[in-house]
């Protein structure tokens, strides 16, 4: 059976038994009221013609008959009575609506209680049929009871007057049913509406669905309702934010979980925001994040999904270490190669001299950087990287120059090798491509390193045209390059990423005397707050 469908015979039938329920105890409860207030009325009449003198003092006379019955028929002619019987403390009828029972006793067996004094309320079958009676005593004027007063309504004409209202309750309850079952199908159908007409176990197989695909994604998924309450997190996200997965982030605000979060912006101005950067738990990640629309185009919530950078970083390094290593390579055979054929055809133009002096100068340039790598910058990574890119300056005609006042001996242990290729390694080439572009015959990279303090600093400059205006502020974007080509635009946006992770910062200038110069700052400690 479909759900709208069970919901409507579920409401229906609700409302139907309610309805039923109401109806009946309504119904007790009417005719319950209106015997007692017939049953009152004819109580109170019962004494009004008890206390009347004419009444009492008939009693008295030799035929009584004669004058109660006329009075007491205008009475009952003038009110609802059925009938009002008035007899002695024998049960003797001295008035009746049918005088010819007049003078014979009054049955119903209820007198009892009248002749001791009590004013009564009581069904009984009288010679009129089964009748709900007002009975109350007569007194004289010694107050000794002389007769009794019997008001009866028959009970069919109560039956008459409840079946009158009972027919309007019955009426209503028709109706009310009947907008219950109109309101239970505009229910159901708004329910189903709103569910996109899927039935329950449709709604159960697409929640495991998502469920199981939100957990074999890769990349953390988080979703804030308008309060920003986390409403869904997956096992991803969960352990990024807590590796420990010590407790359930659902139901949390985003700024008590991530404080840096710009969820909140995203649900105030309902712009997206793509491939952010921030740090959660020391991790790098990058995010992106946009508004949830109800079908009236509402914000009602928002979600953001992000990656660790971390790990997309290490594989990007570990691909730019090998594609360095391999340009270095090519860059050092093509080199050498150069340098022996020379040598090789000096040898054969016998200047042997000359042949001489060439080998003697790369020899001594050569061993006086390796020399001054191996006393000042003796991390074998990084001056393995510092001669690859030696070499390939050479081989584009880029002068790289390492400033001999450069210091690089004190580097903490913490500090990834890795990120520091990728930092000087990029800068190194951007360097390289931006003193390649300039005009300028005279193409020049120069590099410092310090290690002073509790700061290490890398400084790279170059010939090149410098930094525009327009190019500073996407400069760190990823995918953004001046340069023509595929395959562009990452190189900065590793340095940024690297940067970051170390908490440390970067900053880019232009030079007085032409060119950019990229400044690096990295932390020793394992404090600090990194930015770009």
């Amino acid at each position: 059976m479909r759900l709208q469908t069970r919901l409507i015979l579920l409401i229906g039938g609700l409302l139907f038994l309610i309805i039923l329920a109401l109806t009946f105890s309504f119904e007790r409860l009417l005719v319950s009221t209106l015997e007692k207030n017939i049953g009152a009325s004819a109580l109170k009449l019962a004494k009004t013609v008890a206390l009347m003198d004419t009444i009492r003092y008939a009693f008295d006379d030799e035929s009584p008959t004669e004058k109660i019955q006329p009075i007491v028929e205008k009475i009952r002619m003038e009110t609802d009575a059925e009938y009002i019987v008035i007899g002695n403390r024998e049960g003797i009828r001295y008035a009746h609506p049918l005088t010819d029972r007049i003078g014979k006793e009054m049955v119903g067996g209820d007198n009892g209680p009248v002749l001791a004094g009590e004013s009564i309320i009581s069904k009984a079958v009288g010679s009129m049929g089964h009748s709900l009676r007002g009975k109350t005593p007569i007194y004289d004027d010694d107050g000794n009871i002389i007769g009794i007063v019997s008001v009866g309504i028959l009970m069919k004409d109560i039956e008459a007057s409840a079946q009158a209202y009972r027919n309007r309750v019955i009426v209503l309850a028709g109706l009310a049913i009947l907008v219950g079952c109109c309101g239970a199908i505009v229910i159901a159908s708004g329910v189903k509406k709103s569910i996109h007409g899927l039935e329950p176990k449709e709604i159960g197989l697409l929640y495991q669905e998502k469920k199981a695909i939100l957990e074999s994604i890769h990349e953390g998924i988080i979703a804030i309702n308008t309060e920003g309450i986390i409403t869904l997190a997956n096992h991803a996200a969960t352990a990024l934010i807590d590796p420990l997965e010590r407790e359930d982030v659902t139901g949390r605000h985003i700024l008590d979980v991530i404080p840096d979060s710009r969820m909140m912006v995203v649900i105030q101005t309902g712009e997206a925001q793509r491939d952010q950067e921030l740090l959660i738990n020391d991790s790098a990640v990058v995010a992106n994040r946009v508004p949830i629309y109800d079908r009236e185009q509402r914000i009602v919530g928002a979600v953001s999904s992000f990656r660790n950078k971390s790990e997309l970083l290490r594989l990007t390094e570990e691909l730019t270490q090998v594609k360095r290593y391999t340009e270095a390579l090519r860059a050092q055979t093509h080199e050498y190669s150069n340098k022996l054929y020379t040598i090789y055809g000096l040898i054969q133009l016998e200047s042997y001299q000359e042949a001489m002096d060439l080998i003697t100068h790369e020899t001594n340039v050569h061993q006086s950087l390796i020399h001054f790598l191996l006393q000042e910058i003796p991390d074998p990574i990084i001056g393995g990287i510092l001669i690859g890119k030696f070499n390939r300056g050479s081989e584009l005609k880029v002068k790289l120059d390492i400033d001999r006042d450069s210091r690089f001996k004190d580097i903490p242990e913490h500090i990834s090798r890795n990120q520091l290729v990728a930092i000087i390694g990029n800068l190194i080439d951007n360097a390289m491509d931006a003193a390649l572009a300039a005009d300028s015959p005279d193409k020049w990279v120069k590099v410092y390193f310090s290690d002073e303090g509790e700061e290490l600093r890398i400084e790279v400059s170059d010939s090149g045209a410098g930094i525009g205006e327009e190019t500073a502020e996407r400069l760190f974007e990823l995918g953004y390059s001046t340069k023509k080509g595929n395959g562009r635009g990452f190189g900065l946006s590793i340095v940024s990423g690297a940067v970051l992770q170390l908490r440390g910062h970067i900053a880019c200038r232009n030079a007085p005397q032409g060119g950019a110069v990229f400044t690096v700052v990295i932390p020793k400690g394992k404090g600090g707050t990194g930015a770009v």
